[in-house]
């Protein structure tokens, strides 16, 4: 089995109903934005929905953790990065991770930096197309995923979000 999947148009849909989810059970969401792989049309992905729930507080987003529990989320608190709520969700039959929500206080430096990237991969059919031939070679690598295949991809990824943050590309 490949740790990669071709483009499924229903991930939008999918990540909008989850976003809606968050909107309507969890307190001080401004917005929910879908990005990573999945958010970008024709691009192959793990097949993981990757979202980024932003706060108007930060007094909302650390009294969230049981609100984002009872949406099936399992918690995982800042996850090794300052100012970031991270949960994630799994099928509960299968156990297949399904989403993972990156949350954020509005203002937060990171979620310019992750729409940024987005924004590129969406508009750019190169920057596309570079960014599905590193993650294949990765993938090839690093078959199981993990950090491997994280750290494959990394420079390739401060590189392009570099320059979209400086609006170079």
């Amino acid at each position: 089995m490949s740790l990669l999947s071709p483009a499924d148009p229903a991930w939008p849909a999918k990540a909008a109903a989850e976003a809606e989810r968050w909107r309507a059970n969890v307190a001080g969401i401004v917005t929910v934005h879908h990005i990573g792989s999945t958010s970008v049309p024709a691009l192959p992905a793990k097949p993981i929905l990757d979202l980024i729930p932003v706060f108007d507080t930060d007094d909302n987003a650390d009294a969230a953790q049981e609100a984002v529990e009872a949406l099936g989320y399992e918690w995982m608190g800042t996850f090794g990065l300052d100012g970031r709520r991270y949960a994630r969700k799994f099928d509960p039959e299968t156990g297949a991770r399904l989403v993972h929500a990156h949350a954020y206080v509005q203002g937060h430096p990171d979620i310019r930096r992750h729409l940024a990237f987005r924004d590129a991969l969406r508009d750019k059919a190169a920057l596309r197309a570079g960014y599905t031939s590193i993650k294949a070679a990765c993938a090839s690598r690093y078959s199981d995923g993990g950090d491997g295949y994280q750290s494959c991809k990394s420079d390739w990824i401060v590189e392009v979000e570099t320059r979209a943050l400086e609006r170079l590309i």
